[in-house]
């Protein structure tokens, strides 16, 4: 009969899976084939053993964590970004990151909590926190890397059923240098992990629960995932990786209930509602309801705006366009201001200053500004003649349709926006674009056709809303902006060319902003404020071209994928010099390389396994029970491995040493299931049991105490250092760079 509910029996995540059960009697008893002692069936440890086990490595993980957590006082590496951001919370000021907000909220919830008042500047690292009270946004960040510890150990004995595979596992984290480091400061990758291991221990849990489907147990674990994915996800765009492992491990489990034939398609249907509603809408709820915190607390204009569009600053306090009246449609004779839709696109923007000799022709410079200057504004007037004076109570409003052709003129210098065959300064195969011409007086080149996204020809162009195109009517190419930034002639400010590429991006389009008429009636830029959906689809565009776009700062130490399993390069947290108080984040070696070791042995385990059954090799039961031990325990560890890492080759983004420690985490899960059964397996052809037993117990004991020693020779990286650095052999840490391009 089948469990309650239509489940699969099983004892949980090391079933065998996938088979098509028929209906009827069992099959007959067969004989048991001879397999080692240490693998025969062996009761597990009890739960007051692996809860005291539990116990213990929770407690070595949190002293681990917090020792010396106040030192150093002062910012250390990217504390400079996020606690800032954490004050913009405090301060409820607008601000800018390619990241969603969930970390950095808790990091200001956990500042304002424990008595920080937002006042601390995090300009640069190094600055001193004199009396500001820092410790609780560490402490907080320290609290959610101690629980990654308790989280594995326990994701392990779920999944091998062994008290020492868990035991090994959390070893392994407690005595990383890499994990400790990354644990200490004000962050967002501890919390990130937190979320992330938090998934799949919930995961694992639901899947041992596969036999109980629908209990209260069973309904937590799952909804429990859902939340972590949820958590994962608002901290960084990389928790998509994880929750893509979740995914694929719920096909996977619905493709298995699909082939159970004593299962009804109602049942079925069950399984399938409850996996939409855990899994998908309320992560998705809780994702969207982080935005809408987000955006209720950050109400005050700040730093941040000049990212996102006209109509989102206009519901910033503080913003110069928050509660003002403008003219809703653009008529000639109005001023107004030209926002790029770019992110950091900045306004157009024009100067007296000239371009030097052999950048294009010698004509007034033309560039995207990030901030508000009269030299930003333009007069919208008709190309073929020129427009009344707009004191001129007589002269009658016309006002500007999509697919008019105009002329725009500097309001400062009376030069019109002005294009032609000249290569632009810095974009290849782009034309220049210049002010020209005399008091408004030019020539053909400076007419351009204004059209609007989406809208038919003769529509009227609205303030904030309208994106609009303009396209030189010449040339028939497009105004837009590089995003590359000008040498200092031509003050440091953005570059604007005109594409012959037609195609709509975020370079070529802009938006009216300031709007000057005053025959015009004002409308207040209330009506015109985006809604909740258009915010958040807003901040997404916003976020991803930002993370595409990122760039190394001067000096900073980047990495590529290939160097982190490897242990390649670290990153300095803090101090460069021997009077410096130096903290520096690399991996325990032993520990990495071992991981590194541990993932070649499984590939090759896994590869030789299917190679053998492909070809019909009849494999001992010995060889069939290891294999599926380490396939099936490390199947899923497995695979998050490579979710986790593989997909940094394909990124385009500037990459840094700490990107791997989510992989890392599975690594090491991974390393803790593979070792303990290997052992098992070598032991288990020793006779008596007992000396089975001391080989298997003696290797676990070597290998932790190998990382333990490791631990005791490295730690002054986590813990701080002073004095010579390693490459000096005074140094009491020369004899322990072991690979030149570590700089500690």
């Amino acid at each position: 009969m089948p469990p309650p509910g239509g489940g699969r029996a099983g004892p949980g995540p090391l079933r065998s899976r996938g088979s098509r059960r028929q209906p009827g009697p069992p099959p007959p008893p067969r004989a048991a084939s001879p397999r080692p002692a240490s693998l025969a069936a062996r009761p597990p440890a009890g739960p007051a053993g692996s809860r005291s086990a539990l116990a213990l490595v929770t407690l070595l993980s949190f002293a681990s964590r917090f020792h010396r957590l106040p030192e150093p006082p002062h910012v250390c590496w990217d504390e400079t970004h996020f606690g800032k951001m954490g004050s913009y919370y405090i301060n409820r000021t607008f601000f800018f990151d390619v990241h969603p907000p969930l970390g950095k909220m808790l990091i200001g919830l956990a500042g304002y909590l424990s008595g920080y008042d937002g006042t601390f500047p995090f300009q640069k690292p190094g600055d001193r926190y004199e009396q500001h009270n820092y410790m609780g946004m560490r402490g907080f960040c320290a609290f959610l890397g101690s629980c990654l510890v308790p989280f594995a150990y326990l994701t392990v004995l779920e999944l091998s059923k062994s008290l020492p595979a868990a035991l090994l596992t959390a070893c392994i984290l407690i005595f990383d240098t890499g994990c400790i480091t990354l644990s200490q400061y004000i962050l967002l990758d501890p919390i990130l992990m937190f979320f992330l291991m938090g998934a799949v221990l919930s995961m694992v849990k639901c899947n041992a629960c596969a036999d109980r489907p629908f209990s209260a147990s069973w309904w937590f674990w799952l909804s429990l995932t859902g939340v972590n994915l949820a958590g994962a996800m608002g901290v960084k765009f990389v928790g998509l990786f994880v929750v893509l492992l979740v995914g694929l491990n719920t096909i996977y489990d619905l493709w298995d209930l699909l082939g159970n034939l004593s299962l009804s398609l109602v049942m079925f249907g069950k399984h399938l509602l409850a996996r939409v509603l855990c899994l998908i809408l309320l992560p998705l709820a809780l994702y969207t309801a982080m935005f809408a915190v987000h955006f209720t607390v950050l109400n005050k204009s700040g730093p941040g705006d000049g990212f996102f569009s006209s109509a989102f600053q206009s519901q910033l306090i503080g913003n110069n366009l928050h509660n003002v009246s403008v003219p809703e449609h653009l008529a000639y004779g109005s001023v107004v201001t030209m926002k790029n839709l770019r992110m950091a696109g900045g306004y157009l923007h024009s100067h007296w200053h000239l371009y030097p000799e052999g950048v294009g022709a010698r004509q007034q410079q033309v560039t995207a500004y990030l901030h508000k200057d009269l030299n930003n504004l333009w007069i919208i007037k008709k190309h073929d003649s020129d427009t009344a004076d707009l004191s001129d109570p007589s002269s009658p409003v016309e006002f500007v349709r999509h697919g008019d052709i105009i002329r725009l003129e500097h309001k400062e210098t009376s030069r019109n926006l002005h294009s032609h065959q000249h290569e632009a300064p810095l974009t290849r195969k782009h034309f220049q674009v210049t002010g020209y011409g005399i008091n408004g007086t030019g020539d053909s080149n400076d007419f351009w056709r204004i059209e609007v996204v989406g809208r038919k020809p003769g529509k009227l162009i609205k303030v904030l809303r309208s994106q609009v195109r303009l396209t030189h009517v010449a040339t028939g190419c497009l105004l837009g902006s590089s995003g590359k930034t000008l040498p200092k002639w031509g003050w440091e400010q953005v570059e604007v060319t005109c594409t012959p590429y037609l195609k709509d991006t975020p370079n070529s389009l802009w938006n009216f902003e300031d709007h000057i008429n005053p025959k015009l009636p004002n409308i207040s830029l209330d009506v015109l404020k985006p809604s909740f959906a258009e915010i958040l689809l807003e901040s997404h565009m916003v976020m991803i071209r930002g993370n595409s776009g990122l760039k190394p700062k001067d000096n900073e130490v980047t990495s590529k994928p290939w160097h982190w399993p490897i242990n390649y390069q670290g990153l300095r947290f803090s101090g460069v010099n021997e009077t410096d108080y130096r903290v520096y984040l690399l991996g325990n070696p032993v520990v990495w390389w071992l991981n590194l070791f541990t993932i070649g042995l499984y590939l090759l385990t896994a590869i030789s396994t299917a190679v053998a059954l492909k070809r019909g090799v009849q494999l001992s039961s010995e060889l069939k029970e290891l294999s599926r031990v380490v396939l099936h325990g490390g199947g899923q560890i497995a695979l998050g491995w490579f979710l986790h890492y593989l997909p940094f080759f394909m990124m385009g983004r500037v990459l840094y040493f700490h990107h791997y420690f989510p992989a890392m985490l599975f690594s090491s899960m991974l390393t803790g299931i593979t070792w303990d059964t290997l052992l098992k397996f070598f032991a288990g052809f020793l006779s008596p049991s007992t000396a089975a037993r001391r080989v298997y117990g003696g290797g676990i004991l070597a290998l932790v105490l190998l990382i333990m020693y490791s631990f005791y020779l490295f730690h002054p990286l986590s813990y701080g250092m002073i004095g010579p650095m390693a490459s000096d052999p005074s140094s009491p840490m020369a004899g322990l760079r072991w690979m030149d391009s570590w700089e500690f």
